[in-house]
């Protein structure tokens, strides 16, 4: 890979954390619906993950899970009672979410880009049913607490809307990664991961 297209890769990495987080963060009433705010930074990175590879999408999701823990870590009820600020969970889910969206089926689909939202539909369904169960078990099983959501609220104010939220994001975040970069439109090929030694030059652009 050369040095011009490392540059470039690294200046918009960079510019799209920021970004993404600063936007999730300071505007989260402007997307957001019934509860539920568009989560642009797990987009971003099941995205990175699903076109750029695994290198890209773990390594991508791991900073920008690190930024993520810096502007909005979670609190959680500790079993003791006191509320505490989690460390470290923002950057594990985010690394997952690239490292999932590497594995995708992309070497059946080719990286295809319809398909894309489909890599985002099922890394965030998978994402709000093990959050919400491992909440359950920290709640009803450790903490022999009362869990408030039932089955119904989880599905149509929780799971539903997070989902649609992150496909609609989808589209711009889609359209910036595969025009913009980090890579030029033909310099893809360049970056010899194991997808492309698979499949041989252009391999990106199959629909």
């Amino acid at each position: 890979m050369s040095m011009s297209i490392t540059i470039r890769k690294v200046i918009l990495y960079t510019v799209y954390i920021l970004l993404f987080a600063s936007l999730q963060v300071s505007f989260p009433d402007a997307i957001s619906f019934r509860g539920q705010i568009a989560d642009l930074m797990f987009v971003f990175v099941v995205l990175t993950g699903y076109f750029f590879g695994f290198a890209d999408g773990a390594i991508i999701g791991l900073l920008t899970g690190v930024v993520r823990d810096c502007f909005s870590s979670p609190a959680v009820v500790g079993l003791d009672g006191k509320v505490q600020v989690t460390v470290g969970i923002g950057a594990l889910v985010l690394f997952l979410a690239g490292a999932f969206g590497s594995a995708f089926f992309t070497k059946k689909l080719h990286r295809s880009i319809p398909f894309a939202f489909l890599a985002v539909a099922a890394a965030t369904l998978i994402y709000k049913v093990i959050g919400h169960a491992v909440s359950f078990f920290w709640i009803k099983v450790l903490g022999n607490g009362f869990y408030s959501i039932g089955i119904g609220e989880m599905i149509l104010d929780s799971i539903l809307p997070q989902l649609m939220l992150n496909i609609i994001a989808t589209l711009p975040l889609l359209l910036l990664l595969r025009f913009l970069g980090p890579y030029k439109l033909g310099s893809v090929t360049d970056k010899k991961d194991d997808v492309i030694e698979a499949y041989g030059e252009n391999s990106w652009f199959r629909i």
